[in-house]
Order: structure tokens, then sequence, then C-alpha cells
């Protein structure tokens, strides 16, 4: 290996301003990449998505609703799935991940008071219920909004 062999890796040397319709010696002249005639070939070729003057797919599909793009999707989990923790443990996003109650937690996790908590645990979630939050309490446990 020396200077007089040194090139860039492989595939890795792809310019963005390659000049077409430069002569054919420059590999792209004549059509420049167009093929012959047609639509395509000329300048001003429609825009993407247009079925010459067809009614087209965009507008042919019923428009239901809308989507509000500022919510937040919440992954729920009940009191009685904390069960399988051992007392006096400290539950957190990434613990309930490594124990395959969530397997994605998207926006965050918010736990439900649903069903019964037997043990003393420091609970870390995005959001708890006032429910939930009683009764991890009452068993001496904390509720901690991260």
């Amino acid at each position: 290996m020396d200077l007089s062999n040194l090139r860039p890796a492989e595939g890795s040397k792809q310019s963005d301003n390659f000049r077409r319709g430069r002569g054919h010696g420059s590999g792209n002249g004549k059509t420049a990449g167009k093929g012959h005639k047609g639509q395509k070939a000329r300048s001003g070729a429609p825009r993407p998505g247009f079925e010459g003057g067809q009614m087209p797919l965009y507008r042919r599909i019923p428009k239901r609703g809308f989507t509000n793009r500022n919510s937040k999707e919440i992954v729920a989990i009940n009191l009685s799935a904390l069960e399988v923790f051992d007392n006096d443990a400290v539950v957190s996003v990434d613990t309930l991940i490594e124990a395959g109650i969530v397997k994605n937690p998207r926006d965050g996790v918010k736990i439900l008071g649903n069903g019964e908590l037997s043990k003393k645990l420091t609970v870390q979630a995005n959001a708890f219920s006032a429910s939930a939050k009683e009764k991890i309490e009452a068993l001496g446990g904390k509720a901690e909004v991260i």
C-alpha cells in the first residue's frame, strides 16, 4: 500500500452534480438518460401522482376524520401486572421492558389501578391513575412520575 494505490471505498463516490446532456463522450449525452420522445422526455413533465387527467387516487378515496398531530400514544399497564417483581424492587420503564410486560413504550407508560398489589414497590412511570397511586402508597411504596 502506497500513495499511488490509494482510492476511495467501492461505491462511496457518487456525485450529486452529474452533468447530463454534454455530448456522447460524457457517457450521458444525446437524450441525457430520458429515452426517446414522450411526455417524460420533455421539460415540465407531470407531477408525481398525475394520472393524465383521470381523477387521481388520492382524490378518489374518501377522507374521514382527522389525526391530531399532538396526541401521545400512552401504554397502559394494570397494577396486577406488577406482581411479578420482588418486594422493595424499583420498577421503571426499562425493568418493565426486561420483564416482557411492555414491548414498545411508545410515548410513555401509565399505571392503572386495576387488580391488587401485595408488595411494596417503588414505581417510576410517566403517569399514574389516582387509584393506582393510592394502592401503591397504601402498601408503603412510592409512585414517582418521570
